[in-house]
């Protein structure tokens, strides 16, 4: 039987990112709210310009906004509960508080994979059936595939959240991370976890093979028809227009996956992971999108201007 469960075990304890040195965890906690405050603005500022300027309304920019929306909403999950948790001496969360950042990590981990992956389709039908691109990549088509992301990534998320509600937990409470994940809470569990963890692992398949596959046929697609284009400047242009794509995935991907297969040890490497994919990506996201791409950066410039014309209009 189990040592405790959750009406004995009421909260655990976040280890966090370093030993609690009151002057590293002074400079870490500057440092992660610089970040934070700077993936606000970063993501708010490509929702507006994408809202507010008609040359971006289109399927591409539909999903970089939904891709922006979810970075606010994926960055908010955990970077706050951190922040306090640096200031603070006694770096708790309530186990319904760990539950709930567990389901909506998840959740929102799977969003960012199924965004991605249709943003990849999105490329492939831009280059490969330019001709057809309208009529494949209709208004109610991106519609249906963010909803139909955000519905797969939540009921995945539920599913395997119920499962962690039976979960008994002893009396070890310390989470080696700054953050409640699924993987985390395995190790202080007295259950068995051989059902959590194989529902864990199919979700993770689920995610990783079946996403990645259609980024793969998309752009295994998409590399055939560029080198069958004849002109250098042709290929440039193709190519220039799925690089800020390309680099998002790897970067999400990359250490997304690696987290949740690797075995939870509380090592350096998962803590660097995670914080690669919940920290740092949404942060770049809006970076990437922005330097790399001339309509972004033509339009920031627009509405940077039109909100100037408002103060000075104002001002008189």
């Amino acid at each position: 039987m189990a040592a405790g469960n959750h009406s004995s075990i009421t909260e655990f304890i976040l280890l966090g990112l370093l030993p609690a040195v009151p002057h590293i965890q002074t400079l870490l906690f500057v440092l992660f709210l610089f970040i934070y405050l700077l993936t606000l603005l970063g993501n708010l500022l490509m929702m507006l310009v994408i809202h507010t300027d008609s040359s971006l309304h289109t399927p591409m920019y539909f999903f970089l906004g939904h891709l922006s929306f979810q970075d606010l909403f994926y960055s908010s999950v955990t970077e706050p509960k951190m922040l306090e948790n640096l200031l603070s001496q006694r770096k708790a969360i309530s186990v319904e508080g760990c539950l709930a950042q567990v389901f909506f990590v998840f959740a929102t981990t799977g969003i960012e994979a199924c965004l991605l992956s249709v943003m990849a389709y999105d490329r492939y039908a831009a280059i490969c059936h330019p001709l057809l691109y309208g009529q494949v990549m209709s208004k109610q088509l991106c519609v249906r595939l963010v909803w139909g992301s955000w519905v797969v990534a939540f009921l995945d998320a539920l599913i395997n959240i119920l499962l962690a509600l039976h979960l008994d937990f002893c009396e070890a409470q310390t989470i080696h991370h700054y953050s409640c994940e699924l993987p985390s809470l395995f190790p202080l569990s007295c259950s068995d976890v051989t059902t959590n963890f194989a529902m864990l692992l199919c979700s993770a398949l689920l995610h990783a093979i079946g996403t990645c596959l259609l980024i793969f046929f998309s752009y295994a697609r998409i590399v055939s028809t560029i080198l069958s284009i004849s002109s250098i400047s042709g290929r440039s242009k193709a190519f220039s227009t799925c690089s800020s794509h390309l680099t998002a995935v790897i970067l999400f991907y990359g250490s997304a996956i690696l987290r949740y297969l690797l075995p939870t040890s509380g090592s350096p490497l998962e803590l660097i992971l995670s914080i690669q994919y919940s920290v740092v990506t949404p942060l770049v996201n809006p970076l990437i999108y922005s330097l790399k791409n001339k309509e972004v950066k033509a339009a920031l410039r627009r509405t940077m201007l039109k909100y100037l014309q408002c103060l000075s209009t104002e001002e008189i």
